[in-house]
């Protein structure tokens, strides 16, 4: 600015500190940082690439795409009580809560287990028994609600016969409101899709109608998995091995709307392979937890029980989440899966799920 100014005066123009025309080129000079700043925020949230939030939600939008929402959490929480000699009722929507009192779960209905009373709507805990597992789900969405094992121990209003809660086993399948990064990503799916009736199409479909689903696409395959030309078969998972009637139905509605005209589908759960893990951690010379055992069981339960439709065990990876558990650990041997020392590879349509996790130990 002083340069230009000074090219067009036929005198000398004072721009030292504390002149007037310095306070000028200073004044003009904020307001053109201001206005750059303002162009580069208009720039940022016009481009789906560099726009986050709510600029990137109301910019998808336009396109008919929504972030897909948070999921919530479930597992088992057993019931107990001190003295069984009365039967007890515990009604669906009951709530417990974590010690600290931050999470709240919530009792659902789940209609497949034996104690189930639809007329009273909740479980009945007969007279001589001690205690139920019963389904719960976490009443905030999001990976918070993945509790570890008994930290649900509180009963937040009085249920008459029943004195404790617990949960055994941690809470999974709790998953975060989709990220911008994930979103984008999806979005070049959903446009990559829209023209086409490919198996991009058909999983972009499914993966679109909640978090954490696992597709398997079969095409030329009859719903009972034998060969059928026109037909494809759709296996989905949500990480529990036995997705509701409820989800696999949305999945078949979304799949609807973008298959190839002229052919069949089926949508089925997947089937369920149960693995037993037996090993022993030898510690050597280091000191020994109380708390390594139950460490070693629980990386090796989320290993299993994250993997995909069709994906093998391998006992070297079961190893692997030993060391990661208790890095101490000296040497981890005798690792049998399903009674075997060799890898479990899984049927077709097949999904591996943890059984029984027994961790012997030497030496610490």
């Amino acid at each position: 600015m002083a340069a230009a100014l000074q090219s067009s005066a036929t005198a000398l123009i004072d721009v030292s500190v504390g002149s007037v025309i310095r306070a000028v080129f200073e004044a003009n000079a904020a307001i053109a940082l201001w206005m750059q700043w303002l162009i580069l925020q208009v720039l940022q949230t016009t481009r789906a690439s560099t726009s986050s939030g709510s600029d990137l939600d109301s910019w998808m939008r336009d396109f008919g795409l929504s972030r897909l929402p948070a999921v919530p959490s479930s597992g088992i929480a057993t019931f107990s009580r001190y003295t069984p000699s009365l039967s007890a009722i515990v009604p669906v929507g009951s709530v417990v809560k974590t010690v600290d009192g931050t999470l709240s779960f919530s009792v659902v209905e789940d209609s497949s287990i034996s104690i189930w009373n639809a007329a009273g709507s909740g479980y009945v805990i007969p007279s001589g028994v001690n205690s139920a597992d019963l389904p719960v789900v976490c009443i905030t969405a999001g990976s918070a609600g993945n509790v570890l094992s008994g930290t649900i121990n509180v009963i937040a209003a009085s249920l008459p016969g029943v004195d404790q809660v617990t949960n055994t086993n941690p809470l999974t399948n709790g998953i975060d409101a989709e990220s911008d990064t994930a979103f984008r990503s999806r979005f070049q799916g959903y446009l990559t899709s829209r023209s086409r009736a490919t198996p991009g199409a058909i999983q972009n479909a499914v993966i679109s109608v909640r978090q954490g689903l696992r597709v398997v696409i079969a095409p030329n395959t009859a719903g009972n998995g034998q060969p059928m030309v026109g037909a494809f078969l759709v296996v989905v998972d949500d990480g529990s091995g036995y997705p509701s009637a409820d989800l696999l139905s949305s999945v078949a509605t979304a799949i609807e709307a973008v298959r190839p005209i002229g052919t069949t589908f089926t949508v089925i759960p997947p089937l369920v392979l149960t693995v037993n893990v037996s090993l022993t951690a030898e510690f050597g010379g280091s000191a020994q937890a109380p708390s390594d055992t139950s460490a070693i069981q629980q990386y090796i339960g989320g290993y299993l029980n994250n993997l995909g439709i069709g994906d093998t065990v391998s006992v070297t990876r079961i190893a692997q989440q030993a060391y990661q558990a208790v890095p101490r650990i000296g040497n981890v041997t005798n690792i049998l899966l399903n009674g075997t020392p060799l890898d479990v590879v899984p049927p077709p349509y097949t999904v591996i799920k943890a059984g029984s996790i027994a961790v012997s130990t030497n030496g610490g």
